[in-house]
């Protein structure tokens, strides 16, 4: 059965407003700090270093979309009246001075203008502050081992829970913060090469055996906020998450002693599998 042409507007109309309303319908039952259903946008921020990023993606898709407008609108102008029918007899003109002086500057200009807050950001990304609180997180095959060591020393493993959502991010032990605090994050690999990656937070890096790489970060919302490793490092890779707790400094603290006592051991440590962790 054909349709006609009104009645392919109508099915496509309708295929544009369900898609919308399922993107906005996931994002109003999406969390803070995790995948929401059908995202097109980066992550909501939880930290100023993301606060940065999400400024420097915006502005970066507002300069493409002006340049992309501006070629657009010269081809058009050139298809149109430069065309064999429009101009029977063709122009002559081999230079022109200003054209050539100004499609050579402007974009210098142009990428000058992009270098200046990009190296601003990668300098923010980069020099740590005076940290308030050093963690250090060991990639391993197939988890994440975390260390205090200003808090007593204690080690603990971070394992995927089947039973905890949201799915494949969900694990037995959290790495907890304080939130509007510095962190400074000390990383490691135990065996290959893994990364840390926490899309909230504006952070990723390498865990690299031998090497000990540092980032940082601050959170400004409590909460929960989820990562996962983002170097393909065996068969495993989609099981080893990151989740972080971002809680007030009160509870950060009887935290802290809750762990020194049930991590007090220290040498026994599990390991991950696909199947999850043993409980």
């Amino acid at each position: 059965m054909r349709m006609s042409m009104g009645q392919v507007g109508r099915h496509l109309l309708g295929l544009a407003v369900a898609g919308l309303t399922l993107a906005t319908g996931g994002a109003a039952f999406a969390e803070l700090g995790q995948p929401r259903p059908w995202e097109w946008t980066l992550q909501e921020s939880g930290s100023p270093v993301m606060d940065n990023i999400v400024w420097f993606h915006n502005f970066l898709f507002v300069l493409i979309t002006l340049i992309t407008l501006f070629v657009l609108a010269l081809l058009v102008i050139v298809v149109i009246k430069f065309n064999a029918r429009a101009n029977p007899v063709p122009s002559r003109t081999t230079h022109n001075t200003l054209i050539e002086v100004a499609w050579t500057l402007v974009p210098v200009l142009i990428l000058v203008g992009i270098s200046v807050p990009s190296f601003r950001l990668l300098f923010l990304e980069l020099d740590v502050p005076k940290a308030d609180l050093t963690i250090k997180a060991t990639g391993k095959q197939w988890y994440w081992s975390y260390a205090y060591p200003d808090n007593g020393k204690f080690e603990f493993d971070s394992l995927m829970a089947q039973d905890k959502q949201p799915r494949l991010l969900g694990v037995d032990n959290e790495m907890v913060v304080p939130v509007n605090k510095v962190v400074r994050v000390q990383v490691t690999g135990a065996d290959v090469i893994h990364a840390f990656a926490l899309p909230a937070f504006g952070v990723k890096i390498d865990a690299i055996p031998g090497r000990l790489n540092e980032t940082w970060f601050k959170a400004t919302k409590t909460g929960m906020f989820y990562g996962q490793c983002s170097e393909l490092c065996g068969k495993d890779h989609a099981f080893m998450p990151i989740a972080i707790r971002v809680v007030n400094d009160q509870e950060f603290a009887s935290w802290v002693e809750t762990a020194k006592k049930k991590f007090a051991s220290g040498g026994t440590s599990t390991y991950a599998s696909a199947a999850g962790p043993t409980q």
